[in-house]
């Protein structure tokens, strides 16, 4: 019997996958649906957007005649619907990931939900067809935002122990990843509660032979503590910092449930952007109550940001959600408009950071080849470049001094 694996959503997902892999072993896992008899898909349910597209994969694949597994989010708030209307063969909660194996080979449809308190232990070694290596730290997000379903679906934060993560970590740089990245549901509150925290977790990552670089997933203002602050001027931390504004209205804030205010945000981008770092946001437009006066505020704050980088997205309505309660008084269109002038404002910012900084050179992982002899990487600020080369540069690091600044991105030739 052949397995395919299909993902959703987030790093955190892309490592499950990795991990639920791991578990499998008397089947065989294949790269192409097509031949699958088994598809295993990890879902995400942050919006409406992701929900349809896991749905109407799965009715794809039904009708194709596969056996369709449900795991990830969405087998939390969709796993029981689908289950019922037969969409699905069987729902696999997170936490009885160890039982794949047996439940591949079921005969009669099963739901095993599981519950929110697990912690993985088992170790990730290879990540296929990746040149950089996920590590998955924590589980769980303590925070009450009210637009926010993941809390519901993934329970409190809990920490995976740092004896796991170095270890595992130490496999993945001997078995030639040299870029490792953070993610968890909430990796800015790893340590809370056992006497430990992100930065000094992240400082001893640092020290392993063979890790070049180190990424983070999103992490809180409110998380970045003097242990974090340590670690800033590190010359395996990558040059980027990705930390989840949601929006720049202080009101707005307050209405989301937010922990972060408004004005000690911009001071706290401002500082690390004097630093060199190129600084990532999460912004939600359309959110009820977003007024024309809360959103004048917002981007009268938000020009102020030194940002480079930006995951923006129009507010979905989570059931169970506070904020699903809340009338919807924002038209869409009026949505899509405010999230284009987010988007180009930081694209702006984007040309003017790597226009300010062209005469630093660029380390480089290259990730692909896209086409013919182009290549394309990512540098220490998180930005695209792309290689032309003679040579076969995939899954190497390449030292950049000479290169030219597009809109776009960046451009050289090796």
């Amino acid at each position: 019997m052949k397995v395919y694996f299909k993902t959703f959503g987030c790093r955190t997902n892309i490592y499950d996958t990795e991990l639920l892999k791991s578990y499998v072993k008397n089947y065989e896992i294949v790269n192409d649906e097509s031949v699958a008899d088994i598809i295993v898909v990890n879902s995400c349910t942050v919006s409406d957007c992701v929900d349809s597209g896991v749905r109407n994969y799965i009715i794809r694949m039904c009708n194709n005649g596969k056996k369709v597994i449900l795991t990830g989010c969405g087998a939390v708030s969709k796993g029981d619907e689908l289950f019922k209307s037969s969409a699905i063969f069987g729902v696999l909660g997170a936490s009885n990931k160890s039982k794949i194996d047996e439940m591949l080979g079921k005969s009669e449809p099963f739901y095993e939900l599981g519950d929110l308190n697990f912690i993985d232990k088992n170790i990730v070694s290879n990540y296929e067809n990746h040149t950089k290596a996920f590590i998955k730290i924590q589980e769980g997000c303590d925070f009450a935002c009210s637009y926010c379903i993941i809390p519901s679906v993934r329970g409190f934060s809990r920490s995976i122990d740092e004896d796991i993560i170095l270890k595992e970590a130490k496999i993945l740089a001997s078995n030639g990843y040299s870029e490792i990245v953070l993610t968890g549901t909430n990796i800015g509150s790893y340590g809370k509660g056992v006497g430990t925290s992100l930065g000094r977790l992240v400082a001893h990552l640092g020290k392993i032979n063979g890790i070049k670089r180190i990424r983070l997933g999103s992490i809180e203002p409110s998380q970045i503590d003097e242990s974090f602050r340590e670690i800033l001027h590190e010359p395996w931390l990558e040059r980027h910092l990705h930390i989840a504004l949601q929006h720049t209205s202080q009101q707005m804030l307050t209405i989301m449930n937010r922990r972060n205010r408004a004005l000690r945000d911009l001071d706290l981008f401002c500082e690390l952007s004097s630093m060199g770092f190129a600084l990532g946001t999460d912004f939600i437009v359309g959110h009820p109550g977003e007024t024309p006066q809360i959103w004048n505020e917002a981007i009268e704050n938000f020009n102020k940001f030194p940002l480079t980088h930006i995951h923006a997205f129009i507010f979905s309505p989570r059931n169970g959600t506070k904020s699903a309660t809340m009338p919807m008084d924002v038209d869409s269109q009026i949505a899509k408009e405010r999230l284009k002038t987010l988007q180009n404002i930081v694209a702006q910012n984007n040309l003017k950071f790597r226009q300010n900084n062209a005469d630093r050179p660029l380390d480089v992982l290259v990730e692909k080849q896209s086409n013919g002899d182009i290549y394309e990487g990512w540098d220490q600020y998180y930005n695209k470049i792309k290689i032309k080369s003679s040579k076969n540069i995939a899954k190497e690091w390449i030292h950049i001094t000479d290169y030219e600044i597009m809109q776009e991105s960046n451009y050289a030739q090796i």
